[in-house]
């Protein structure tokens, strides 16, 4: 075990770099944007995000009608960001299977992994090879957030399960707890894979 600062490095034995299988990461297009924005529109009725008492005033009744479509845009945006998210923590944890198979067919990374149910906790340590890369660089993803929604849902909800309040406000905590839970049941020592021992490409679907 190497140890860099308050970090823990796996031995690999000899200096070569090792190619992994490329993360090919899927997207989830949005269809029927006009379907969504009625559901949306449905979520912000039904929770009283608005105020529901009658307006008597042409002016405030068309300013509330505006907020409404704001809002429900912006919901629908949330859950747009949602459905990204979660198709990259999708992509990563099928990233990692196919790893697992790399692993297993080389002696040399062979015992660097631990037989257990997956997903096995042990196996963060893929998504801080994949922040040590800085993967990725462009969309702006929280690879931990990712695979806590990835770990949360097996497939995506449709936005009418989810409260404005998910939504606006607890996805990120949410998918955060998730990781970080599920990456705390693996027992110590856990240690890092070297970034420079390994090298991979990131491909959009």
């Amino acid at each position: 075990m190497d140890i860099l600062g308050e970090r823990k490095f796996v031995e690999i034995p000899g200096d070569r770099t090792h190619e992994l299988p490329p993360l090919l990461v899927r997207s989830t297009p949005v269809k029927r944007l006009d379907k969504m924005m009625h559901m949306a529109e449905d979520i912000i009725s039904s929770e009283d995000v608005l105020t529901t008492m009658p307006v008597l005033d042409p002016k405030l009744e068309l300013e509330f009608e505006r907020r409404r479509m704001d809002l429900a845009l912006n919901l629908v945006d949330q859950y747009q960001t949602f459905m990204h998210t979660w198709a990259w923590g999708d992509s990563i944890l099928e990233w990692i299977r196919q790893c697992e198979t790399t692993f297993e067919a080389r002696p040399d990374l062979r015992p660097l992994l631990k037989a257990d149910v997956w997903p096995h906790a042990g196996r963060k340590s893929f998504v801080v090879l994949l922040e040590d890369k800085h993967v990725p660089s462009t969309d702006n993803i929280n690879l931990e957030g990712a695979v806590g929604l990835r770990l949360t849902f097996r497939q995506p909800p449709p936005i009418s399960c989810f409260s404005d309040q998910f939504l606006f406000y607890l996805n990120g905590s949410l998918a955060q707890n998730a990781f970080h839970t599920w990456a705390s049941m693996t027992h110590d020592p856990v240690s890092d894979l070297p970034p420079e021992r390994f090298h991979f490409d990131v491909l959009t679907m």
